[in-house]
């Protein structure tokens, strides 16, 4: 599996497989177990979805670290790859930790699918 490079490219991924809904059912099962109060509309445009990922990640870890560490591990994001992005501008790192959770959840749309 080739993972996509940015949010478009997924994004286009998920629509040409016919996955972009179960891409948000998967989200939203995880961001319940998380126990965060985000449900995202299985027919949400991907630029929303975008921007309230992007918002709900940086509230996280602005207001509340400890649920945004625990939604890191209930999505499984690699513990590495956070530890690799910057941390100096936390409105880019927030941008860049809602597509590692994206590609994640892709990742396991993906596989459900394909397995």
């Amino acid at each position: 599996m080739q993972l996509p490079t940015n949010f478009d490219d997924l994004i286009a991924e998920a629509n040409t497989l016919e996955l972009y809904q179960k891409l948000i059912q998967q989200l939203n099962k995880d961001f319940l177990l998380a126990n965060i109060d985000l449900d995202f509309h299985e027919d949400i445009l991907p630029s929303s979805l975008k921007l309230m990922l992007h918002e709900t990640v940086y509230k996280l870890i602005q207001e509340k670290f400890a649920e945004y560490l625990n939604l890191l591990y209930i999505v499984d994001v690699s513990e590495s790859q956070v530890k690799a992005l910057d941390g100096e501008d936390t409105v880019q790192l927030a941008e860049d930790v809602a597509f590692l959770i994206l590609k994640r959840e892709w990742q396991k749309v993906w596989y459900k699918n394909h397995y």
